[in-house]
């Protein structure tokens, strides 16, 4: 019996920071857990849905009825993470959007799967302001998917996603070594077998940020995400999903 699995959400399900495919498409952790799934499962069909830039309401909007609409056993979603990056955010309704999402899911019959939003407080300048905004995405989160009985990974402190090289150059992206660790964390929380501890530190330490990698941050990364949430542009504007429709994995 095929094994039916869908991807929806932002950048991080899209699968910006990791190595891409030969063609140039995005891999990212939702990629390699269908691998993983197929390692299990054997036949296996997936589709992505995710689109870079998206808030939790334009996934809501747009992906949900077309996940929907593909019957699938599996949903993993990363949504949020866009929201409290924007200057002013509405914590109670992303709540709703969230409840939304996995509620419709979940009475369709899918399991779910969702991605806690990552901490940033150390990796980009005034990281800290995010802090507190982290916490209640996530506090939201655990207790959507609490109340519909659907998947939340969580890492302790100190895990691997808090060391720089889990994350890309742009300090806003999973790294390969990140997208890695994250497929198997999502494996394992859906009761797969996978080698070693997925939220394990790296052995030896990097040093730590300094002004200088900060100011050359700004001008790759920073600014230029900076000006487009200013112009009320996205990085997902005109942008399709990479694999919409199922196929074998």
């Amino acid at each position: 019996m095929v094994f039916r699995y869908v991807a929806i959400g932002d950048s991080q399900s899209e699968g910006l920071g990791d190595a891409p495919w030969p063609d140039g498409t995005p891999r990212g952790w939702t990629d390699r857990l269908a691998e993983l799934l197929r390692e299990h499962h054997g036949a296996v069909e997936y589709a992505n849905l995710a689109v870079r830039g998206k808030e939790a309401a334009e996934v809501r909007d747009e992906q949900l009825g077309p996940a929907l609409a593909l019957g699938p056993d599996l949903v993993t979603m990363s949504a949020g993470f866009n929201d409290v990056l924007r200057p002013k955010v509405d914590f109670d309704e992303l709540a709703e959007v969230l409840d939304d999402l996995v509620g419709s899911l979940r009475r369709a019959g899918a399991a779910v799967l969702m991605i806690p939003g990552p901490d940033l407080s150390a990796l980009i300048p005034l990281g800290k302001l995010f802090l507190t905004r982290h916490s209640l995405l996530n506090e939201i989160i655990e207790s959507v998917a609490a109340r519909h009985g659907a998947l939340a990974p969580s890492a302790p402190p100190g895990s691997v996603f808090e060391d720089p090289r889990a994350w890309s150059d742009d300090r806003l992206h999973l790294s390969p070594l990140g997208h890695e660790r994250l497929a198997r964390g999502a494996a394992e929380q859906l009761g797969l077998a996978v080698e070693g501890g997925w939220w394990d530190p790296l052995p030896e330490r990097v040093p730590p940020r300094t002004l200088a990698k900060d100011l050359r941050w700004f001008g790759a990364f920073g600014g230029p995400w900076v000006g487009r949430r200013l112009r009320g542009r996205s990085s997902g504007d005109g942008r399709s999903a990479k694999r919409p429709a199922y196929s074998p994995v």
